[in-house]
């Protein structure tokens, strides 16, 4: 059986098969160049890792039993101001979000795991699935945006 606390642990700071973890690409990026737009129409690093954060976030919340809804932040939360200062609390709240949900589901009982997030099905706000679901599409989120941002690190 596939232990998801694990596979979120290498998507956001471990070993993964498709390339480095969203952290370690974090980590190398530029503070001076996280904020920049080089792909036209694209949006930043600063920008991508906000929206993980604020997914994470919404994730813990439907966790923690809370209704399912776009995130507190947002779906694409802008940056406050475009600073190295700022750059650092950015990293430091997406640590802060990955930590607290991986600690929560680290005891996870099985039942837990097929708990259903109690909406109704809508596809775009990834509500109608359990817990298990939830956590695989938080993954698979994870993994799509750091190839997002390992290509901005790039330029």
């Amino acid at each position: 059986m596939i232990n998801l606390v694990d596979e979120l642990k290498k998507a956001y700071n471990g070993d993964t098969w498709h390339g480095n973890n969203v952290l370690d690409l974090l980590l190398t990026a530029d503070p001076q160049k996280v904020f920049t737009h080089p792909i036209p129409n694209a949006h930043s690093i600063a920008e991508l890792t906000l929206h993980l954060t604020a997914w994470t976030e919404e994730v813990v919340d439907r966790i923690e039993g809370k209704a399912a809804k776009t995130p507190s932040l947002g779906d694409w939360p802008i940056p406050i101001e475009k600073s190295e200062q700022e750059w650092e609390v950015i990293v430091k709240d997406f640590k802060s979000a990955n930590e607290k949900l991986i600690a929560l589901i680290n005891g996870f009982l099985p039942l837990q795991w097929s708990s259903e997030v109690k909406d109704k099905r809508i596809p775009e706000l990834g509500t109608g699935v359990n817990n298990a679901q939830l956590i695989n599409g938080l993954i698979q989120h994870h993994a799509y945006h750091s190839g997002q941002i390992a290509l901005l690190l790039k330029f």
